[in-house]
């Protein structure tokens, strides 16, 4: 097992009035020569915005865009006409492809919202762009891999496609429950991000907002600590 392990506070930031973002990866002014990519994935992006601000009207092209909301609610609106509020449990799919306009505003008038917001490259180049926004039940989420978003040419029903072969998993683990993952022999490995809660994996303990790359691995094994949500993100190399 090769391991890269990035720990909450050494992650990159960009801290304005209205946003406060921490990066996992290079990204703006961060830059960090041993943390531009993890296999496919290319940002990870940690974001508070404060009430009734956001990421005004600001374009994308080529990459595969996920938005995961972790407290609070988000206004999306686009260039292909699509106008959504992302909300807990909530994920949603953009396909920039040959080139998309987006904006992302704090739904609240009164308080922060927070979510992740991931960048994978896509497989293809210059495709039509997409768009897809789905609820997930937490409840299938308990202690098992609950999958959000696979490879949208062979995804499975009630999950959300994108334009690579990638498999992206959420848990909510129970203190002291354990859980194998089984990676596809394709993979080039899976980056883990502890969104709450504790784990122990391969020896090492980890806690809320540290993140592990792992790979030259077929399956990992982790057990909670304290109660923990964790998002797994299996991706291919690039």
């Amino acid at each position: 097992m090769d391991k890269i392990i990035h720990l909450a506070h050494s992650r990159g930031q960009s801290k304005y009035e209205w946003l406060d973002s921490k990066h996992s990866f290079s990204f703006a002014s961060y830059h960090h020569p041993e943390r531009i990519h993890f296999g496919a994935l290319r940002v990870l992006n940690d974001d508070i915005i404060a009430a009734s601000s956001g990421f005004g009207k600001h374009p994308h092209d080529n990459m595969e865009i996920i938005t995961i909301p972790i407290d609070g609610a988000l206004k999306h609106k686009d260039s292909m006409g699509f106008e959504q509020i992302i909300d807990i449990n909530d994920v949603q799919v953009m396909s920039a492809g040959t080139g998309i306009f987006h904006s992302e505003f704090n739904a609240s008038t009164e308080q922060s919202a927070n979510f992740l917001q991931l960048w994978i490259f896509p497989d293809t180049k210059n495709i039509k762009p997409g768009y897809d926004q789905k609820h997930f039940d937490p409840a299938e989420a308990q202690n098992k891999w609950q999958l959000l978003v696979s490879d949208a040419n062979n995804r499975r029903e009630n999950v959300l496609g994108i334009r690579q072969k990638a498999n992206i998993s959420r848990v909510f683990l129970s203190e002291g429950f354990e859980l194998n993952y089984t990676l596809k022999s394709s993979s080039f490995g899976c980056y883990l991000f502890v969104i709450s809660g504790e784990i122990d994996l391969d020896g090492d303990h980890f806690s809320a907002r540290d993140g592990i790359g792992l790979s030259a691995i077929s399956s990992f094994n982790i057990k909670a600590r304290k109660n923990v949500y964790l998002l797994n993100i299996e991706i291919p190399n690039i």
